[in-house]
């Protein structure tokens, strides 16, 4: 890319963003794009929400940084609260969904270790899965695309099928230590894991003594209709990763863990220098405040149900475009039976973004705090998007 001092790394789109507001953003030349990315599920809230705005800015004009050598209230208060609205006992923030999962794997491999089992620090995977860009979790997702030119794959690391839990079953041996998958894969198109087959993962890991990770930066914080994904099974994981929606926009993400898989990160151990900070504490409080408030992730799942009912409805009328819709609460995925990079370009023509994403899907992830209004205008987009590479439109008219 000549003449930028950039990386090489992005296929960007030839759009650049000045200003957002709700689930709208506006280029430097003054379009307006109607937002169903949220920047990868990452602005859970929408562009400049009010509360988090002000929380954001009243922080900064306090304390931005001073490290974990000292106490960070925002941590205790965030944590108290994480724990309070889910199963974990204890949670370490640090800054983005990759970390997360790291901690996620150092606290499942340390476990074993204080417990007299060095020699269990295997973790089985799904295919399709997206961990992470670290050397750990691109060996974790296990794609080759990811793995090539890296040297060789970190150790520790063994994929299945996605949803084979008697594949799961068979690879199980005395170096397991966990079981980590994301209960709707994203990044593998918007595909969930039944609950009969989270129930089976539970029994195995109690059965052998494995913990069970939960990889839920993406189809966390609110994203499914439920706080939370694994809320709608009722199996509950010893281990979580939360990134994206948690900071509204804001780069933060946390594990959380039950007390006894937490019991073996002691001081010293692990750590982080910019994690927890006192801005990326006030803003994932402020996030919290609108999730936790009475009605909203009810009215999360009634909008849901709006949207995907109308995508059904875009499925029917165009079936030589789109084979099917997956997906829960807001975070739904148009299986495509054109590209779906071909099928995401005509979105973008029709000023609607998203998020292409594997198994030829394109992702739909706007925010939750969306609007009917901005839901109906959405659809409509969608379709006239449809419309535009259906052979069957183009032979009627």
């Amino acid at each position: 890319m000549s003449g930028s001092a950039l990386f090489d790394t992005y296929a960007r789109a030839p759009l650049a963003f000045e200003r957002g507001e709700g689930c709208w953003m506006t280029t430097d030349s003054g379009e307006r794009y109607l937002d169903f990315g949220a920047g990868i599920a990452v602005n859970a809230l929408g562009h400049a929400h009010p509360h988090l705005v002000a929380a954001l800015t009243e922080q900064a004009g306090k304390l931005w940084h001073v490290s974990n050598l000292y106490e960070v209230p925002g941590q205790r208060r965030l944590g108290e609260r994480l724990v309070a609205s889910t199963f974990a006992d204890r949670v370490f923030f640090t800054n983005s969904g990759a970390e997360a999962i790291e901690g996620a794997i150092k606290t499942a491999r340390r476990y074993h270790f204080v417990n007299g089992h060095p020699e269990r620090f295997g973790v089985i995977t799904f295919e399709g899965a997206f961990h992470g860009r670290t050397l750990a979790t691109i060996a974790a997702g296990g794609q080759q695309k990811y793995l090539e030119g890296f040297g060789p794959k970190a150790a520790g690391f063994d994929q299945v099928p996605f949803d084979d839990i008697d594949a799961v079953e068979k690879l199980i041996g005395p170096e397991t230590a966990a079981i980590m998958l994301e209960p709707v894969q994203g990044e593998g198109g918007i595909r969930a894991f039944p609950t009969q087959s989270l129930k089976r993962l539970r029994e195995l890991c109690d059965k052998h003594g494995l913990l069970l990770i939960f990889d839920e930066v993406q189809c966390g914080v609110g994203r499914t209709g439920k706080l939370f994904a694994y809320e709608w099974s009722g199996v509950t994981p010893d281990i979580m990763a939360v990134a994206k929606g948690i900071g509204g926009g804001f780069p933060m993400a946390a594990v959380l863990a039950t007390e006894e898989a937490a019991s073996a990160m002691t001081p010293g151990v692990h750590g982080t220098t910019f994690g927890g900070n006192p801005l990326a504490m006030a803003v994932g409080n402020a996030v919290l405040d609108v999730l936790l408030a009475d009605g909203f992730l009810d009215d999360v799942a009634r909008k849901a149900l709006l949207m995907k009912q109308g995508l059904a409805a875009i499925a029917d009328e165009f079936p030589d475009v789109i084979q099917e819709i997956r997906g829960a609460g807001l975070m739904l995925g148009v299986k495509c039976k054109v590209s779906n990079a071909a099928f995401n370009a005509a979105l973008r023509e029709h000023k609607l973004l998203a998020v292409p994403a594997g198994d030829n899907v394109v992702r739909l992830l706007p925010a939750l705090t969306i609007t009917d209004a901005d839901i109906r205008e959405g659809l409509d987009r969608i379709r006239a998007a449809a419309a535009s590479m259906s052979t069957q439109h183009a032979a009627a008219s």
